[in-house]
């Protein structure tokens, strides 16, 4: 007798009963080529760049040869776009659709994605049109070493409310003259028309950390069709963004979801010993890196333990990771869970402690902003010479000087003029200057 699974639908209602709010799901399997693309793309139709293909090439070898895989990919609009690996089971397809609801009612109900659009894939299909009439007008190569810069500093945008974070967005943004470059499909991407090169507003009132929205506004190099690109990267960053502060907490409300609502569909006895086999694998550890499912499916099980299903559902729209791990992780959970903190001497590497106090609060740091470093943008006329000025708000840990030097050789292609860099290194106040392709290091 042929083994029944529940259909899409039937999930979906399963999920509601227990207090989910998921959009509608469209479900799609596709080959593991067509997978690991949407993955590398990280939004399907996005516009082309030799770095997601670079991405594709690494994702796709691990799962040819046995080192990784990925049963599905998850898009946050309205309806939800879930891709599955076409290769999957009935009973992975299950579990994987459960795991499917917990990231859409997640998107739908935490307080991160609130402002996210949720039509991005028209929204990047239009990018990448626009993107391909520029290739065509100015050359591809041009196009592709233009993205090579703005890329470079694609996470340094404003990726909340200025209000909530008390600092302007771009600021002295002037209204664009009538003929500043307007998008096409103006309704679909809002926020990615720029003021004209002829119209720069370069003094700033105050810091600002919004780095591509200043120089899409300010930058006098640019132009119009530069300025539309910008754009473009900032407002999918901007959507992005939210995925970088919950991947744990995400990762963490899927997985403890799956579990709860497989233990309600009826399995036959030998589905119930591959099931378990599957979520082992899901939770399993990695080496030398925490496991996000693993860690925040057991948090959540620590909530709702202590203040049951009201806990859970205040915890899924409230928190994200920092905040998640700061309220729920206690010592005695680290302890549980084996974590530890490794460094590496030489060619040894040591467990250097197993506290837990001290694990939570490293874990915390790490976390901190996605763990991207914090970068304002101090003054935009520095010397008053219209040179830009660049702070990096130091927390303790210091930047790669190397990647740092040649970040700001893309940012000096950005901005035209000189680009200046504060920061600490080795507990001493240093500043990096970039002038064309020279990059000098002076002591402050």
């Amino acid at each position: 007798m042929a083994k029944t699974y529940p259909d899409d639908h039937a999930i979906w209602q399963l999920a509601v009963a227990h207090g989910l709010r998921p959009c509608p799901v469209i479900f799609e399997p596709v080959p593991a080529s067509v997978l690991y693309e949407h993955a590398a793309y990280l939004i399907p139709g996005r516009m082309a760049h030799w770095s997601f293909g670079k991405q594709y090439q690494l994702l796709k070898t691990r799962y040819d040869y046995g080192l990784g895989k990925l049963y599905e990919m998850v898009v946050n609009t309205n309806p939800a776009y879930a891709f599955l690996l076409a290769s999957n089971s009935s009973l992975e397809n299950t579990m994987i659709r459960c795991h499917v609801m917990g990231h859409v009612d997640f998107f739908q109900a935490n307080q991160a994605f609130s402002h996210t659009p949720k039509n991005m894939i028209d929204v990047v299909s239009h990018h990448a049109d626009r993107i391909r009439q520029y290739e065509f007008q100015y050359g591809k190569n041009v196009v592709e070493s233009f993205l090579d810069h703005v890329l470079a500093i694609e996470e340094h945008v404003d990726w909340d409310r200025p209000a909530r974070r008390g600092f302007s967005s771009v600021a002295n943004v002037q209204t664009p003259p009538e003929k500043s470059i307007r998008p096409r499909y103006e309704d679909l991407s809002p926020t990615t028309s720029a003021p004209s090169k002829s119209s720069p507003s370069r003094p700033l009132p105050r810091p600002t950390f919004d780095l591509l929205g200043f120089l899409m506004t300010s930058s006098d190099a640019l132009e119009d069709w530069q300025r539309d690109i910008i754009g473009m990267v900032r407002e999918e960053m901007r959507y992005l963004w939210p995925q970088l502060r919950t991947k744990i907490i995400n990762e963490g409300w899927a997985t403890y979801w799956h579990l709860r609502l497989m233990r309600e569909i009826s399995l036959a006895d030998d589905d119930w010993v591959d099931f378990a086999r599957m979520h082992a694998l899901v939770v399993a550890p990695q080496e030398f890196q925490v496991n996000p499912y693993a860690l925040g499916s057991r948090i959540f099980e620590s909530i709702w333990q202590k203040g049951g299903d009201e806990a859970l559902f205040l915890a899924r729209e409230v928190e994200e990771d920092t905040s998640f791990l700061r309220n729920h992780l206690s010592p005695e959970l680290v302890q549980a869970m084996h974590l530890f903190v490794a460094e590496r001497e030489h060619q040894e590497i040591f467990v250097h402690t197993v506290d837990g106090k001290a694990v939570r609060d490293l874990l915390i740091h790490d976390l901190m902003h996605g763990g991207i470093p914090v970068i304002s943008v101090d003054d935009g006329d520095f010397h008053h010479r219209g040179e830009l000025l660049l702070r990096h708000h130091h927390d303790g840990s210091d930047l790669d000087i190397r990647y740092a030097e040649e970040t700001l050789r893309h940012v000096y292609r950005l901005w035209g003029r000189p680009v200046h860099l504060e920061t600490v290194v080795a507990e001493r106040q240093v500043r990096l200057s970039c002038d064309q392709d020279e990059v000098t290091k002076a002591t402050l």
